[in-house]
C-alpha cells in the first residue's frame, strides 16, 4: 500500500472530524432508544456511495441494524474481517453540567466533545471514513469486508447477535468500541431476577403472630427473607473472589451486585413479595448458564436452612434481551487466542503505525464483542477513546488518538484482507 495513503488522514482531519460530529449530531441515547433510524440511514447510504451492498432491518421499531458488504475479489481463498460497532450512546440526564449541547460536537485544544465520541461513534467514524480512504484510492481487496452498525449495546438488546443469526460470519472481527487502542477481550455479564414470593397475604396487624411463641401464623415478610439471601449472595461473592482467578483481570472482578430491590404492597401490609435484580460479573473461561447455575444452587441451599424458604423457595428469572423491554440483559465473554493470526497482524500493524508496545489485555466493561466470539468468530476489542469518559458529563475523544487508530486500521484491513487463509 502507498504510504501516502496514510499520511493523507492527517491532511484530511478536518473532513474525519466532521464526520464524527456528523454521528454525534443524530440524538440517539439508550435509553429512551427507537431513535437510531435517521444515524443508521446516513451510514447505509455513506456505505452504498462506496460500493457496499446494504442489509438494513428492523430489530425494534424505528431501531434497525446496517450491515454493508464488500466482496473481495477471491474471497474464497483471503481472509476476512468484520468491522462491529454500535451507533446507540448513553443516555443524558437533565442538568447535567454540560460545557456544550451534547449532541454539537465541539472541539477545543486538540479534543473533541459531545456525546458519544468515546462510545462509540468516535470508533464508528474511524470505521467508515477508512473504509472510504481505500475506495477512494482504488484499493481492491481480496477478502471481504462487512461493516455493521448495530443498535441496542447499551441497554443489552444484542443487535450484534441477530446480525450473527443472520449469517454474517468472518474470519476475523474487531469491534470499535472504548479500549483507548488496547486489544481487549472481555468477562461477560448476565443480570437476573431473585424472587420471594408468599402464597398467603396478611395484614400488618398480624404480624406479632408471626414473631412471637404461640402467634398461630406459620408467614413471613418476603423482604426480610430476602435479606437473608442477599446475605447468601454475598458470602458466594465472596467465595468467588477467592477461588476463581483469570489472567488480566485483578482479583475479585467476578461479582454479584444486588442493584434494584421491588417489594411489599404499602405499610398496612406484610411484603408478600420481594424481587432482587442482580448484575452477575464472570470470567471468560465461565459461561452465564454455568454461573447462574451455582447462584441458584447456592440460593437454594440457604432456602433449606430456613423453615419458611424451605416451603416457599425462590424463584429464578435470568437474562433478557432488553433492559428496556425485558429488564434482563446477557453479554457473553470473550476469551482471546494469541495464536489467533488476526491478532497477531493487529499487535505487529499496531505497534508499527503507533510506534509503542501493543496492550493485549481485559476489559473491566463489557461490549457486543461476546456475541461475535460466541458465533466461534475470532474477536477484539480494539477501539478509539479512554473508558473515564465513556457516559462521561463532557465526554471527549483525543483527536491524535483517531487520527492514529484510523491510520492503524486502514493498514490492517489492506493487510488481513489481502492475506491468504491458512491451508486446511
Amino acid at each position: 500500500m502507498n504510504p501516502k495513503l496514510l499520511e493523507s488522514i492527517e491532511e484530511r482531519e478536518k473532513e474525519l472530524v466532521e464526520l464524527l460530529s456528523t454521528l454525534v449530531s443524530f440524538q440517539t441515547p439508550s435509553p429512551p432508544a427507537r431513535n437510531t433510524n435517521e444515524a443508521q440511514e446516513y451510514i447505509a447510504s455513506y456505505l452504498k456511495e462506496i460500493g457496499y451492498t446494504v442489509d438494513k432491518w428492523d430489530v425494534y421499531p424505528n431501531d434497525p441494524n446496517v450491515v454493508g458488504t464488500l466482496k473481495g475479489t477471491d474471497s474464497d481463498n483471503y481472509h476476512s474481517l468484520i468491522l462491529n460497532g454500535h451507533i446507540d450512546v448513553a443516555s443524558i440526564e437533565e442538568n447535567e453540567p454540560w460545557n456544550s449541547p451534547p449532541f454539537q460536537a465541539v472541539v477545543k485544544e486538540n479534543t473533541i466533545y459531545g456525546r458519544g465520541v468515546a462510545d462509540m461513534k468516535g470508533g464508528m467514524a474511524a470505521c467508515l471514513f477508512a473504509l472510504k480512504l481505500l475506495h477512494e484510492n482504488g484499493i481492491r481487496l481480496k477478502g471481504d469486508v462487512i461493516l455493521q452498525s448495530v443498535i441496542g449495546e447499551e441497554v443489552g438488546e444484542a443487535g450484534t447477535k441477530q446480525c450473527c443469526d443472520r449469517g454474517y460470519k468472518a474470519d476475523f472481527a474487531i469491534v470499535a468500541d472504548t479500549s483507548h487502542c488496547a486489544i481487549q477481550g472481555q468477562g461477560g455479564v448476565i443480570t437476573g431476577w431473585v424472587t420471594v414470593k408468599s402464597p398467603q397475604t396478611h395484614h400488618d396487624g398480624t404480624r406479632r403472630q408471626m414473631i412471637h411463641a404461640g402467634g398461630g401464623i406459620h408467614g413471613a415478610s418476603a423482604i426480610e427473607k430476602m435479606a437473608k439471601l442477599i446475605t447468601g449472595l454475598q458470602e458466594l461473592e465472596r467465595h468467588w473472589a477467592v477461588t476463581k482467578t483469570y489472567p488480566g483481570f485483578p482479583a475479585g472482578m467476578n461479582t454479584i451486585n444486588p442493584a434494584v430491590i421491588e417489594g411489599g404492597r404499602h405499610a398496612a401490609f406484610i411484603a408478600d413479595e420481594c424481587s432482587l435484580w442482580i448484575t452477575v460479573h464472570f470470567y471468560p473461561n465461565e459461561s452465564y448458564e454455568s454461573v447462574t447455575k451455582e447462584i441458584e444452587e447456592h440460593l437454594l441451599a440457604v432456602a433449606t436452612a430456613d423453615p419458611w424458604l424451605r416451603e416457599h423457595p425462590p424463584l429464578f428469572r435470568w437474562g433478557g434481551t432488553s433492559m428496556i423491554e425485558e429488564r434482563g440483559e446477557v453479554f457473553p465473554s470473550l476469551a482471546l487466542d494469541r495464536d489467533w493470526p488476526g491478532l497477531q497482524l493487529l499487535t505487529h500493524v499496531h505497534e508499527e503505525v503507533f510506534e509503542e508496545r501493543a496492550e493485549i489485555s481485559m476489559s473491566s466493561t463489557v461490549t457486543d464483542g461476546g456475541w461475535l466470539g460466541d458465533a466461534g468468530i475470532p474477536t477484539v476489542i480494539y477501539g478509539p477513546g479512554k473508558l473515564e469518559h465513556a457516559h462521561a458529563v463532557n465526554e471527549q475523544l483525543s483527536i491524535d488518538e483517531l487520527i492514529t487508530y484510523t491510520k492503524t486500521l486502514v493498514q490492517f484491513i489492506y493487510e488481513w484482507c489481502n492475506s491468504k487463509k491458512e491451508e486446511g
